[in-house]
């Protein structure tokens, strides 16, 4: 009988390489935590500089918590509440005390303050109003109103006080859509104080006509309320980049803030801090604005139609008449009073400017040279 033998195919033993692949697994590991440290270390402890590949790289490295945070307490103590009491004739003839608020931003340490003419608009009209500033620490001071200029809804205050905190303005003229946005103010008054609502540049040169009057205003979707008027737009440097000056309110938008551009703020309260007034070229006539189907029904052209020229002004001495239409400024067509303002407004006092008119059927053109109307204090008279 023969025997039955078990055949086992031995296979030689295979060295297990698992402990070998943990030990440079951790090894690895430790060797790139010892290289971020270095590079951590060179970037914040030697002038942010780390070489790569042989290329000498500048890092700026900030150690910054929300950049949003950091701007409101940079800006944030310059903000200051605008309040202006004032009195109405009620329904039968007695006096009701009533008062309108926004906001202003610290221009200088020893008390100017800037806002919107429109905030301040009843106490340069009323003698009995009062004007008083609250800083963003809750002290209150009554204020007086040093200038104010309708056209760029821009006004001064002085209030008796020193040490403040003044504003840092930004060049608005580097702003860039899409910039970090961030609007400082009082929106309903005091009791919202301080409040920061954040957004960004949506557009800059937008062409806005309010009250009669037509700016190049910053648009933000930061939320603008009632109160924020006079109040600071921000980039994330903490610079004033506008003042927040007016908002679309529709039921059906959202998001459509307006700001003056700090250029051009500055220059307006320049020059009323220096001489209390705003004082643009003249040209001394009364316009109506005629459209081309009034001009076409009366067998007009379309332009600005002269009801008035005042005495002893440009345009009396250039020789304009009553029923004149101005058709061009220095070479460019006007259809419009606020077209002839703009335009004026580019302008200097002194300097000689070509206006082109229609009259009795034929074209004019004379030179005018335009001088300074100090009682018109930056309205939009022609």
């Amino acid at each position: 009988m023969e025997d039955n033998k078990n055949e086992y195919v031995v296979v030689p033993e295979r060295k297990d390489n698992k402990s070998l692949r943990v030990v440079t697994i951790v090894i690895g590991a430790i060797l790139l935590s010892v290289v971020s440290s270095l590079v951590t270390y060179f970037l914040v402890t030697r002038g942010n500089e780390l070489m790569i590949s042989g290329v000498n790289t500048t890092y700026n490295v900030e150690n910054v918590e929300n950049p949003v945070v950091a701007v409101a307490k940079v800006a944030g103590p310059s903000v200051v509440g605008v309040k202006v009491d004032y009195y109405l004739q009620g329904m039968f003839g007695q006096l009701e005390e009533t008062s309108a608020e926004g906001s202003g931003i610290v221009y200088s340490e020893d008390g100017y303050i800037i806002t919107n003419y429109h905030v301040v608009e009843d106490a340069v009209n009323s003698t009995s109003a009062a004007v008083t500033v609250t800083l963003s620490d809750d002290q209150e001071y009554e204020a007086e109103i040093i200038g104010w200029d309708e056209v760029t809804d821009l006004a001064v205050l002085k209030i008796e006080a020193t040490g403040l905190t003044p504003a840092t303005f930004g060049d608005s003229s580097k702003l860039e859509v899409g910039e970090l946005a961030v609007a400082i103010g009082n929106p309903l008054g005091q009791e919202f104080a301080g409040s920061v609502t954040v957004g960004y540049v949506s557009a800059l040169n937008r062409s806005v006509t309010t009250d009669g009057r037509t700016q190049q205003l910053i648009q933000t979707d930061a939320a603008i309320n009632p109160g924020n008027s006079g109040g600071a737009l921000v980039n994330a440097k903490g610079e004033v980049i506008g003042i927040n000056t007016a908002k679309i309110t529709d039921t059906t938008v959202e998001g459509l803030g307006f700001a003056i551009p700090s250029n051009d703020a500055v220059k307006i309260v320049t020059e009323l801090i220096q001489t209390g007034k705003i004082v643009r070229p003249y040209i001394g006539i009364y316009g109506i604005d005629l459209d081309s189907v009034t001009a076409k029904r009366n067998r007009l052209v379309e332009g600005v139609y002269i009801y008035q020229v005042f005495s002893d002004t440009p345009a009396d001495d250039a020789g304009l008449s009553k029923g004149d239409i101005i058709v061009e400024f220095d070479g460019t067509a006007v259809t419009t009073k606020q077209e002839l303002n703009d335009l004026k407004n580019t302008k200097s006092i002194g300097d000689t400017v070509k206006i082109k008119y229609y009259r009795s059927g034929e074209y004019y053109e004379v030179d005018l040279v335009l001088t300074g109307d100090a009682d018109t204090n930056g309205s939009v008279t022609n």
